[in-house]
């Protein structure tokens, strides 16, 4: 009987054993927020109305499943990594986007925490040089640094607000403390990526002085984000870097693109004023024209008067959308994928990156009803695309849907 005895508490403790190594390395919490969640946004503002929720729905399922089988892959030991070009090579931007859409899908997506909590190891993983909880913005194929171990500031906001959502969306108990680990990048990214004299968001944590450091980039103005920002860390700093981004946004409009409501790729501050960078400011010819970064601004700033009733940028968002209806003759296939901040096209193709923002910035009046649902329908049966153009896609589809929400 003893023999017998010992073999069964053998056993017992050889399964026991077995179920533990089989358990995940970051155990999964239902979805508080599941897809789709159907958010309110302000009175007064629209979404697509020719098609069913459930169509729109499925749509943006049907291109998150597109996007993750695209972009998400392993990194090893548990890592995943949001794959930007052919060479497999990845940014902090793409990073930040990746944590965004997994917190999102969670409910619709079952993986989504895993993959979150991946991703979330992986920025770990690549601190900059300057703070170790902001993160290097370029990898190679390899996982290994390149270009310099700084940080981009629109990777670092991304990534920080979705840590944000990831406190919604599963709590904080768990294995990551997400709340903590926002709060440590939201802190970094004051002290490294936001010019504290000035109150203007940075271009990254490379920047210390001279020129770059009072530029500013339009498509990093998150300006929601920069509100979660506060709420979550109880500094009222944010609120100047918001008043301020808000003032730059009118101002630009008002001084350089007042018939179109166009913002350049980069803004540099002369004197007081707050202008267009040159031509080879810092990446290309195309520096103080509406191009590849601002292409983004339609629904980086539409996103808080959605969600909050800000009104601030209004008069901007009214007279972007009427240009741009103007401009395509209400037709998406006409958007081209850059302008001048007068209104001419300077290029002759279109993108995804440009048509599908300006769905999610029409949808601040019924006036662009009939427009909101052409850029719907284009965007939703538009061929793929590269990484950049596919995940503009789908966020613009998450927002038009009604499916983003906040901190």
């Amino acid at each position: 009987m003893m023999k017998r005895g010992n073999s069964i508490v053998r056993k017992t403790i050889l399964l026991f054993c077995t179920a533990a190594l089989m358990l995940p390395a970051s155990m999964s919490f239902a979805a508080n927020k599941p897809f789709p969640q159907h958010t309110s946004y302000v009175s007064g503002t629209i979404k697509p109305n020719h098609v069913t929720q459930s169509m729109m729905d499925n749509a943006v399922r049907t291109k998150w499943d597109s996007w993750k089988s695209s972009f998400l892959i392993p990194a090893g030991l548990g890592k995943y990594v949001v794959k930007y070009n052919s060479a497999g090579e990845t940014v902090s931007e793409a990073h930040g986007y990746g944590m965004l859409f997994t917190v999102l899908m969670a409910g619709y997506d079952s993986d989504a925490q895993t993959y979150f909590d991946g991703l979330y190891e992986y920025y770990k993983a690549h601190p900059s040089d300057h703070n170790p909880y902001l993160m290097a913005w370029k990898q190679n194929s390899s996982f290994q640094n390149i270009g310099g171990a700084n940080s981009a500031t629109d990777g670092d906001m991304d990534i920080a607000y979705a840590l944000l959502l990831a406190d919604k969306q599963w709590g904080s108990s768990g294995t990551i403390d997400y709340l903590g680990a926002a709060q440590n990048i939201i802190n970094a990214i004051m002290t490294h990526d936001v010019n504290v004299t000035e109150w203007t968001l940075r271009l990254g944590d490379w920047v210390t002085s001279g020129a770059y450091d009072t530029a500013t980039r339009p498509s990093d103005f998150m300006l929601h984000h920069l509100k979660g920002f506060q709420k979550a860390t109880g500094d009222t700093r944010w609120t100047n870097v918001l008043d301020k981004t808000y003032m730059i946004i009118n101002s630009v409009h008002t001084s350089y693109s007042p018939k179109t409501g166009l913002l350049p790729d980069f803004v540099v501050k002369s004197g007081s004023d707050y202008q267009p960078a040159s031509s080879g400011f810092l990446e290309g010819d195309k520096d103080g024209k509406y191009y590849y970064n601002s292409s983004r601004t339609p629904w980086r700033i539409t996103t808080d008067y959605l969600m909050t009733g800000d009104k601030r940028a209004k008069e901007q968002l009214n007279k972007m959308n009427g240009f741009i209806k103007s401009a395509a003759n209400s037709d998406p296939a006409n958007v081209r994928a850059g302008y001048d901040l007068n209104g001419a096209s300077i290029v002759t193709y279109n993108s995804g990156a440009f048509y599908a923002p300006f769905g999610v910035s029409a949808m601040i009046s019924s006036a662009n009803q009939s427009w909101l649902n052409s850029v719907w329908n284009y965007t939703v049966n538009a061929s793929a695309e590269g990484y950049y153009e596919e995940s503009i896609k789908l966020f613009s589809m998450i927002v038009m849907s009604g499916n983003w929400w906040g901190y």
